[in-house]
């Protein structure tokens, strides 16, 4: 089967998809930033526009080198290998300015219990692979996340969990049937380091006893495991927005990327476009094109209950339980969906058919009168 890569910019004002592209499968990601970055400013007409990226951006040179060329600011988390744990474990969260945002996640949350955000401050060097390529400085917003901190610390804990348990086996069963050897034990110890990634932690001790059998012992290293639980929660975003936009402002711009990640869910999942087998090409551009132009509805609906819905933003009915959320493309849709239209005649006009009061609403905030389909 042939392979395929689809590009798409959406707008800020309730994601709605003005750009779309079909790359060739077998290129490379990162190679196609430029090409987008001209494309969109082409379209908008403007220079000053911000991308907002994953950390495949600073991982070519060239990409940073020409958007910064190009006066392009840009926003992108630093790849993990990049920022050494030991920085992160020297920061105190609690000197770290406060974000005011809230995830939609936790919306419905009571205060204490959602997520919270804090930022610092720095400055990084981005050096090229050879010697001879030029440093580039870049801002460095140094980002703590409560919630990312439960969920290593979380992760962190079962993993150990399970290779204690595990090593706790080996250690029981040296110098019986399976485990009669020093080879055999410290290839299995192998085994478990590996895949509970143990690696940095663990020590062991495999030796022999009088009886020329072989013995284990082994702990986890807690120093090493503490420096690991104070770096939880921490990455970086590297980026060359002014200093005029202060460290929570470049969060901020970086939280929106999750409106585009938004719009690629749905348009892999919900839309129902008929799947086609396709050979040629430019009937494969095509469909995605079709897509594509199923999305830009399903936006261009979802965006306008919003709207109509004004400052709430939220609606109750979509839900059994009668909870107030925020209406999706998805869930206005499927309330819809049901809706039936009773043909017109010479003297009665067509009528749609209403059987449940959500959809009497739903039809409002559409600007949709019933009694006058078109």
């Amino acid at each position: 089967m042939k392979q395929v890569q689809a590009g798409l910019a959406v707008t800020g004002d309730g994601g709605i998809p003005v750009f779309s592209r079909v790359y060739d499968g077998g290129a490379w990601e990162v190679a196609q930033v430029v090409g987008a970055m001209s494309a969109l400013e082409a379209m908008a007409g403007r220079r000053d526009f911000l991308l907002v990226a994953d950390s495949k951006l600073v991982l070519v040179l060239p990409n940073i080198t020409a958007l910064i060329n190009a006066e392009v600011t840009f926003v992108a988390p630093a790849p993990a290998a990049k920022i050494p744990d030991t920085l992160y474990a020297g920061l105190d969260p609690a000197t770290a300015q406060f974000v005011d945002y809230t995830a939609d996640r936790d919306t419905g949350k009571a205060p204490d219990q959602r997520e919270v955000y804090r930022v610092l401050e720095d400055a990084h060097a981005l050096a090229g692979p050879r010697k001879s390529d030029p440093v580039i400085e870049l801002r460095r917003v140094l980002v703590h996340s409560s919630g990312n901190a439960a969920g290593q610390r979380s992760a962190r804990d079962k993993r150990l969990h399970k290779a204690a348990e595990e090593l706790e086996k080996v250690r029981a069963g040296a110098g019986g049937r399976y485990y009669n050897t020093p080879d055999k034990i410290a290839a299995r110890i192998g085994v478990i380091t590996t895949t509970r990634r143990v690696a940095t932690c663990l020590r062991t001790t495999i030796a022999t006893d009088p009886d020329g059998k072989p013995t284990l012992h082994w702990h986890f290293d807690q120093d090493i495991l503490a420096a690991e639980a104070a770096a939880d929660g921490w990455y970086a975003l590297l980026t060359n927005l002014p200093e005029a936009i202060n460290a929570e402002q470049v969060f901020l711009r970086y939280k929106g990327q999750s409106v585009v990640e938004r719009r690629y869910s749905e348009f892999k999942g919900p839309l129902a476009v008929t799947p086609i087998f396709l050979q040629h090409n430019r009937r494969i551009q095509a469909l995605i094109n079709v897509i594509c132009l199923a999305l830009l509805v399903y936006c261009l609906i979802e965006r306008q209950v919003r709207q109509a819905l004004e400052s709430e933003q939220t609606m109750r009915g979509l839900y059994p339980d009668n909870r107030a959320v925020r209406p999706t493309g998805h869930l206005i849709l499927y309330h819809l969906a049901t809706l039936t239209l009773r043909p017109g005649t010479a003297t009665d006009p067509p009528t749609i058919l209403i059987s449940r009061g959500i959809q009497t609403h739903l039809l409002e905030l559409l600007g949709i009168d019933e009694t006058r389909p078109r």
